[in-house]
This record gives C-alpha cells, sequence and structure tokens, in this order.
C-alpha cells in the first residue's frame, strides 16, 4: 500500500507540475481575484500546484489536505515558507471527523462521499478508479477557518463530492469562491450555485478542466442552465461566484 500511494503521489506532481503553459494561465486567471497579500484558502491543496500559484502572486496560503500522504508531500514543498500554513483536515459542514476513501492510484479523486464514488462507477471518463482503502480525518468549516486565520479575500474548493458540505460549513460570504463540478454529480454543483446565491453571490463565471479559461460572467440562471446542459465529457471544471 505504501509503494502504490508513493507512486500515485509521484503520478500527481508529474501532472500537475509537469506544464509551465498551464502554469502561467493558472497565474493570469487567479490574478483577477488575489492581489499582493491577500489571504487566500486552498481547500483539498493536494499536491500544491494551486498553493504555487498563490504565493506567485503574494498571497498568505492556508492550505487545507486531509490526506496523509499528501499532507507530507506539502510540508516538503511549502513548509519553510512562513506564508504558508498547512492545516491536515477535511472541510465540512461540522467540526468532527469523516471516513475518507483513498484512490491510491490518484490520490486526486480521493473523497468523503460515498455518492461520488456511486456516480463514478462505470461512468465515461471514471471506469477503472478504485477507492480500496480508507482513513480517518479531522473534519473543520470554513467558518472555523475564518475564525482562525482570517477572512481571505478567495476560496478554492477542490473536495470531490463535498463541495455542497463544505460551502454548508460558511456563513458569511467572501469576495470570491471557487468549487470543482463534475458532470457525474450536476446535482451537487446545482445545489453549491444555490448555496452561492444564498450567501449573496451574484455572478458566475466556469472553467472547464485545466484549461484556466474563463469565460463570460452570467447571473445564476445562465449558470445553472450551463451546468444542466454541459455535454457528459467535458466531465470536469470548476465555477468561480463574485458578489458583484
Amino acid at each position: 500500500m505504501r509503494l502504490r500511494t508513493a507512486i500515485g503521489v509521484l503520478r500527481s506532481l508529474r501532472i500537475y507540475y509537469g506544464h509551465p503553459v498551464r502554469a502561467r494561465a493558472m497565474g493570469e486567471l487567479y490574478a483577477q481575484f488575489i492581489a499582493p497579500g491577500d489571504l487566500v484558502f486552498d481547500v483539498g491543496a493536494h499536491v500544491g500546484d494551486r498553493v504555487r500559484a498563490f504565493r506567485r502572486l503574494g498571497a498568505r496560503v492556508v492550505a487545507v489536505e486531509p490526506q496523509p500522504a499528501l499532507h507530507r508531500t506539502l510540508k516538503i514543498l511549502f513548509g519553510r515558507d512562513g506564508e504558508v500554513t498547512l492545516v491536515r483536515s477535511a472541510i465540512g459542514r461540522a467540526a468532527g471527523t469523516a471516513e475518507m476513501r483513498l484512490n491510491l492510484d490518484n490520490p486526486t479523486i480521493s473523497t468523503l462521499s460515498t455518492d461520488f464514488i456511486d456516480a463514478g462507477r462505470d461512468a465515461i471518463g471514471w471506469r477503472g478508479e478504485s477507492w480500496p482503502a480508507s482513513v480517518e480525518v479531522p473534519v473543520t468549516t470554513l467558518d472555523a477557518l475564518i475564525a482562525a486565520h482570517g477572512k481571505p479575500a478567495f476560496i478554492k474548493l477542490d473536495v470531490e463530492g463535498f463541495e455542497l458540505e463544505a460551502l454548508g460549513g460558511l456563513s458569511q460570504p467572501v469576495p470570491a469562491l471557487s468549487f470543482e463540478f463534475t458532470t457525474i454529480q450536476r446535482t451537487v454543483a446545482l445545489a453549491c450555485v444555490e448555496r452561492c446565491i444564498a450567501l449573496g453571490y451574484t455572478q458566475f463565471n466556469v472553467a472547464l478542466g485545466e484549461s484556466q479559461a474563463l469565460g463570460a460572467w452570467r447571473t445564476a440562471t445562465p449558470m445553472k442552465d450551463w451546468l444542466v446542459a454541459v455535454a457528459d465529457s467535458a466531465n470536469s471544471g470548476d465555477v468561480y461566484a463574485r458578489l458583484r
């Protein structure tokens, strides 16, 4: 299991750090939301490619990652950076503990959501994925992170089907946030848009896959219509929300 985990982490490092053009595009995207000195929450930090992008923009980062192997990886990469705070925890609606199902070969899709695993079973683009191990992880909330570290300018959520639970633990809006969506769980994405509306967000955008490219901003209804209509082959992406 340890060898398989190490190979999975190395695979992620190769994927997420091996594309300088994408890294530049990522910086240009996040520069629309983040200024030097801003605080950013990277929730589901994985191997830290977004942490690196946020730091290059001069932001202070709270990087939240519950997987032990990935938390160790983040410590190696950013443990000496005084502007990066590492939090080994999942994010949910309430503080406590939860079982995290681990995809050893593709750790980026480890999850706290059994519904996410069920939705991916035999779906196009998800065949062959498995979650053979699990670990008990601590859970905190976005509100608790804000109480401990301050209010961020931007929150990035990438928590594999647990996005609505994470947003359920946020009682105050921040200037902007993003959450991952998948076409295997459109209902979760639609519910996340509704949660954003309740928090006061009025404008939405989307970047498909790892394109790092935003289109035109839209209001909530066109955003929900887009999520319903997008082809299954799109697979995943990130929805962005801002207050105005």
